[in-house]
């Protein structure tokens, strides 16, 4: 039995991504069913699941509809405990459902001035106060889950606190964002990891040029990079 889970353009969908990434990284059977943002008709149209409005949405083999990444997350280490979706042991497990909630519930300056694009990298971008802070923040929560876990992933081994972390990674490649050698380290991580790089690919194939029309940016181009280089 397979799940379904209706995701919008993976070039451009974070939440998607999250979703997407805790499937494949736990090689949980599944389906992708793949909807247009910007297209007719509308979004909650498309999933075509009310009340669902918004993306993503998995529907489980039963039947089960489960809207909202976090609630996904949750559903998936309940309906798989043999799968260490979150890490066995409580403290580290502690740290990564606080890490997911903050960035479920944080980081607005960081999503709406770098929204994520994996189809194209930029230079010179200005990073004001409110941006500056939500990177200030990562910096606190990164080296702190590290230094308590000891790597290589937030809570030691790659759990949902890291999926929920993945965009965040290429948004700081996608913009060049200035972070720390620690920060730098664990978003390379990210962006060199199997699953995140096949993600980047379909994200590559699949949808509409949104970086030419809604998502495009004033800034100057270059190539998407491999690795983080630390800026602070």
């Amino acid at each position: 039995m397979r799940y379904i889970l209706h995701i919008a353009d993976p070039g451009y969908s974070s939440w998607s991504m999250r979703a997407g990434l805790i499937l494949a990284r736990f090689d949980i059977p599944h389906d992708l069913v793949i909807h247009r943002i910007y297209e007719n008709p509308p979004l909650p149209m498309q999933i075509g699941l009310p009340p669902a409005r918004t993306v993503p949405v998995l529907v489980a083999p039963d039947g089960t509809v489960i809207r909202d990444t976090l609630a996904i997350a949750e559903e998936l280490a309940s309906r798989h405990p043999d799968l260490p979706l979150w890490s066995a042991d409580p403290a580290l497990r502690i740290l990564a459902r606080s890490l997911a909630a903050e960035m479920h519930a944080s980081f607005t300056a960081l999503r709406s001035r770098c929204p994520m694009c994996l189809r194209v990298a930029y230079d010179d971008v200005p990073v004001p106060d409110d941006l500056a802070a939500d990177l200030d923040r990562l910096e606190v929560l990164w080296s702190d889950a590290l230094d308590r876990s000891g790597g290589p992933w937030l809570a030691g081994e790659w759990s949902v606190a890291d999926a929920f972390f993945a965009p965040v990674a290429a948004r700081i490649a996608g913009y060049g964002l200035p972070v720390g050698p620690t920060a730098a380290a664990y978003a390379t991580r990210h962006l060199q990891d199997d699953a995140f790089v096949a993600w980047r690919v379909s994200g590559l194939r699949e949808g509409a040029d949104l970086h030419e029309t809604v998502y495009r940016q004033p800034y100057p181009r270059r190539e998407w990079p491999k690795e983080i280089a630390a800026k602070r």
